[in-house]
């Protein structure tokens, strides 16, 4: 079934168009703030970014996601998740036009990037309730495809809401103005998404729970002891643990490209500013158009195909695309290398969420798809971390681009030779697979 024959078979259940709808609007109001932030922080014209002040400050936006995830998802499995929903996007509407008003009085010192950073972090509740709640709303067996129309989609708006703040960055200007009317755009596009989750009923996207939830108190205290819980969950299920890994070990990759190129277009393919931005733009564009393609290919090949060999033959594409369009560091070439990535990350992600939510019981989603966000995100600092190291502020090295070629190879071969014993000693049909 093409991706617009699996939108169309999932948005027939009204409650999926609820929760969907939901994420639609979110995550392009998502789009908005990270637009307006991005460049107010790294293209401010007189700035001329360094490895290490970009790994700063994505450290300082994405660090705290680790210490916020495990507490979501001991919340998310005990609160309702509608609720959780509703919440958390009405505090991020407030925090979002706190920041704009912070911005367009001059106010954007450490209290505007703890607001930010508030903001962020809110935002893990949000979207690791989204996950645990998709299986609610959708049958079983449309967990595929679900789950490549709905964050891909959401991938998609987010990108949208991107262009909707270079759009408005137009009628303000450059300046803190341009910058306080996207945040504030963004507010309300928060608010709009909690209106949204207020359709759905209090009580329909679980937990499935046998006995009360303890009080709030109590769920504190047990942070700790959940987390471990859902660790042992995750370890207990070998497909479920692989997947983890793997996205983990993507992300890092993915991060260092994301810093590279950041610097790239900041100080080497552009001398920064506006032009920097623009730049660094195109090339996102051409990210979001590989999401694009990772979506629709991915229901169609592991129809085929086992998911498995499909994760596989991904990061064995992503090896490929780095060294062909990445390591010649061409301004030309560079935006077919962030397709192919898209294409990569995407394919990679919607297949991951996938062989997690199959292989854990809703009871620990919650906390698994906390634990997901905690590494998705702690690994981006990692990465951050080690480019601050090992890449110059031309963004150009060739050392790196290679090495993080044979990462792409390394996780392929981890996916494609149990792939390949498998299809040997136990054949079985592409829809049985994963």
């Amino acid at each position: 079934m093409s991706f617009y024959g699996d939108l169309r078979a999932v948005l027939k259940g009204p409650r999926f168009r609820r929760l969907f709808g939901t994420r639609l609007v979110s995550q392009c109001a998502d789009g908005m703030y990270q637009a307006g932030l991005a460049g107010y922080v790294f293209f401010s014209p007189e700035q001329h970014t360094t490895a290490g002040a970009v790994a700063g400050a994505f450290a300082a936006l994405l660090l705290p996601f680790s210490v916020v995830g495990p507490f979501a998802g001991v919340f998310i499995d005990r609160w309702s998740r509608r609720q959780v929903l509703l919440v958390a996007a009405l505090v991020k509407a407030v925090l979002a036009a706190l920041t704009a008003v912070m911005v367009g009085t001059g106010a954007d010192g450490p209290l505007f990037l703890l607001a930010a950073l508030c903001l962020l972090s809110v935002n893990r509740f949000f979207l690791a309730a989204l996950s645990a709640a998709l299986p609610h709303v959708v049958p079983g067996d449309r967990l595929m495809m679900a789950n490549a129309v709905t964050p891909s989609c959401g991938t998609f708006a987010a990108f949208a809401g991107a262009g909707i703040g270079a759009g408005l960055r137009i009628l303000g200007g450059d300046g803190a103005g341009g910058t306080a009317l996207i945040l504030l755009a963004a507010g309300g596009g928060f608010a709009a998404a909690g209106l949204l989750a207020m359709t759905l009923r209090r009580a329909e996207l679980g937990p499935d729970l046998t006995a009360e939830p303890p009080e709030v108190r109590e769920a504190v205290r047990g942070v700790l002891a959940g987390l471990a819980d859902g660790v042992r969950h995750i370890w207990a299920r070998r497909t479920a643990a692989g997947a983890l890994a793997t996205i983990g070990g993507h992300r890092f990759l993915y991060g260092v490209s994301t810093i590279m190129t950041l610097l790239l277009y900041n100080n080497t393919f552009t001398a920064g500013g506006v032009a920097g931005l623009a730049g660094f733009s195109v090339t996102l564009a051409t990210s979001a158009a590989g999401y694009a393609i990772g979506a629709v290919a991915t229901p169609w090949a592991t129809a085929r195909i086992r998911t498995e060999t499909w994760i596989g033959g991904l990061l064995a594409f992503g090896c490929a695309a780095l060294l062909l369009f990445g390591l010649p560091f061409s301004p030309v070439l560079f935006p077919v290398a962030g397709c192919a990535l898209g294409i990569v990350a995407q394919g990679v992600k919607v297949s991951v969420d996938t062989l997690v939510q199959r292989h854990v019981d809703d009871a620990y989603r919650g906390r698994v798809f906390s634990c997901y966000d905690m590494l998705f995100n702690a690994m981006f600092v990692a990465a951050a971390a080690v480019a601050a190291l090992v890449v110059p502020p031309s963004g150009v090295s060739a050392a790196v681009a290679v090495a993080m070629a044979a990462g792409y190879a390394v996780l392929s071969a981890a996916w494609l030779r149990p792939a390949r014993a498998a299809r040997t000693t136990h054949p079985v049909r592409a829809a049985d697979a994963g």
